[in-house]
């Protein structure tokens, strides 16, 4: 369950294939892994929520919270802030590559400290560890290749570990406030 097959497809319009900005992978995971990762997801958000590893404006990724509640939230608080005469300003950040740069060791730390339980822990560690990809080119398949950082894009589990992987990017911010849905940030003041 931790070999996938990354297809390499060509990005249009490109005006030179030589560099591997010209091409995008689309990485294909086995039905079965997911349904694992999934249940070991809704376990992990349950669990980081009660031990307060989540900030409450982190959306996306989240039973219950999804991109209308982070955009309510962000309208709510502009508003009160206009109400009380303060000028507003909203800065809106994506991570690019995020989920390609998730460092496994910090995102440990992050867990251990936080009081996940070791068996939790223990699964993450190894969902993170020793995956392989076999990238395909044009229908020909290539050696498997060891996968030494990030998280697998399409992986049910992926977002949350992201979301918990950025977490201390949450500044307190007097009159203002700091939000996300995943990889998209959102900081305001007044």
């Amino acid at each position: 369950m931790k070999t996938a097959n990354g297809i390499v497809l060509d990005k249009a319009g490109k005006p030179d294939y030589r560099t591997p900005a010209s091409f995008r992978i689309i990485v294909l995971l086995e039905t079965v892994s997911k349904i694992l990762k999934r249940l070991s997801a809704l376990r992990l958000a349950c669990s980081a929520r009660s031990l307060g590893l989540l900030h409450p404006n982190q959306c996306g990724s989240l039973a219950g919270l999804g991109c209308f509640d982070a955009l309510a939230t962000l309208t709510n608080k502009v508003r009160l802030l206009q109400v009380a005469s303060f000028k507003v300003s909203s800065l809106f950040l994506d991570l690019k590559g995020g989920f390609d740069n998730v460092c496994a060791n910090k995102l440990a730390n992050t867990l251990t400290k936080g009081g996940v339980s070791p068996y939790l822990f223990a699964w993450i560690k190894s969902f993170l560890s020793e995956r392989q990809c076999r990238l395909i080119f044009q229908g020909a398949p290539k050696d498997v290749c060891l996968v030494a950082a990030g998280t697998p894009q399409g992986s049910p589990i992926s977002p949350l570990l992201f979301v918990l992987y950025i977490a201390s990017l949450y500044p307190t911010i007097p009159q203002g406030l700091a939000s996300s849905y995943v990889d998209d940030l959102t900081r305001t003041v007044g």
